[in-house]
């Protein structure tokens, strides 16, 4: 689920940081909606998130423990 343009996730959520980041943060989310269009930047991002985030999905195929069961 991507957030809106106001970082809410449909009726939830939001960023609730103090004042100090928001600036920060709102350079941050600027530069990643420019960058989320590059066909390489989505590639990295994705290896990143499958390698190191655990996704895209935390769970594990036991295939030995599955045979022995």
């Amino acid at each position: 689920m991507i957030p809106n343009n106001k970082g809410y996730f449909g009726e939830f959520g939001g960023r609730f940081v103090p004042e100090t980041l928001v600036s920060a943060l709102d350079e941050l989310t600027s530069a990643y909606f420019k960058l989320s269009k590059d066909k390489n930047f989505r590639k990295k991002l994705n290896y990143y998130l499958r390698e190191y985030a655990g996704r895209p999905t935390p769970l594990y195929f036991a295939e030995n423990l599955t045979k022995f069961l």
